[in-house]
């Protein structure tokens, strides 16, 4: 049985969490605030349509009182990516692997820098949940994980044994897992969605409902989805039209959400800037392509979200 620690217990890390160690999985959680209660109630996730999920998992307040796990998961935000060198060598075992689960660019970068030699894996969420008090998930929607090799963290030979091992876990947790070939391509595919609706969700405080039912903030969606497609084209990485088409579509029909980024502005946390925004622009300016528009939208969130 493959033993994971969750370093990062908010929406993603008590989701996955949970999920892994309601099908029996090994599962220890760096919980730092949450510890106390979550040793004492669990990981509860309230699913819409659902029964709720109570699940016990050995919970944390520091990496020092954690095991070595053969898989350690990153669900921190990337605002917090600047101690995974203190949090990760720890916790992961000789011969484990790092998931990073989070958005934005160059984040497998952060996990290997943090752990030389370890097999990188990111993991692209597609899914509407928030915390909404200690231990405890609101999941939304979906909950799919679309899961890549970091290459060059590791020989392909080890990065196949651990893709295995991760998708057999994942799929044991009821968790749909499907790997992807590229995971640069994948980060540029998931940056379509994140960098319109996060930005756009903090400096209208709206919810994806609203955004999608203006008829501007639709199109400026459209338009800043527009320019991801041309940087990662730039980059060698093919979006295709459809796929901008079938990301409106999928929000189109989700429940009303608020973006994590919208949560951070609102409780009056550092917000994802640098990963989601800083760094595609940073690419964008070394392969000389124009992002006007995310470049402003970045602007306007940096500048106290006016």
């Amino acid at each position: 049985m493959t033993s994971f620690a969750v370093i990062g217990t908010g929406a993603l890390g008590g989701y996955y969490g949970a999920r892994l160690a309601q099908s029996g999985a090994d599962v220890h959680a760096l919980c730092r605030r949450d510890a106390a209660w979550v040793r004492d109630h669990g990981l509860v996730v309230e699913s819409v349509g659902r029964a709720m999920l109570h699940a016990r998992v050995n919970a944390c307040e520091t990496v020092s009182a954690m095991p070595r796990c053969d898989a350690v998961i990153v669900a921190l935000k990337t605002t917090a990516n600047t101690a995974l060198s203190e949090l990760l060598p720890p916790v992961v075992k000789p011969g484990g692997v790092v998931l990073v689960l989070q958005n934005g660019w160059g984040v497998e970068d952060d996990a290997a820098q943090a752990a030389p030699g370890v097999p990188v894996f990111g993991g692209l969420c597609f899914i509407g949940a928030n915390k909404t008090g200690p231990g405890w998930v609101r999941h939304l929607d979906y909950g799919d994980i679309l899961l890549g090799w970091h290459e060059g963290s590791s020989s392909p030979a080890e990065a196949h044994a651990w893709r295995t091992r991760l998708v057999e876990a994942f799929t044991a947790a009821r968790v749909p897992v499907t790997v992807a070939d590229d995971l640069r391509l994948a980060r540029w595919r998931k940056l379509v969605w994140n960098i319109p609706y996060n930005g756009l969700s903090v400096l209208h405080r709206a919810t994806t409902d609203v955004i999608m039912g203006d008829a501007a903030l639709r199109a400026e969606v459209v338009a800043l989805m527009r320019e991801v497609q041309v940087l990662a084209a730039a980059d060698g990485c093919a979006v295709e039209d459809s796929f901008i088409q079938q990301m409106l579509d999928v929000t189109d029909r989700m429940n009303p959400y608020k973006t994590s980024m919208l949560l951070d502005a609102e409780a009056g946390k550092p917000l994802e800037l640098e990963a989601i925004y800083a760094r595609p622009l940073a690419l964008a300016a070394r392969l000389e392509v124009p992002a006007p528009r995310i470049a402003a939208l970045l602007q306007r969130l940096a500048g106290g979200h006016a």
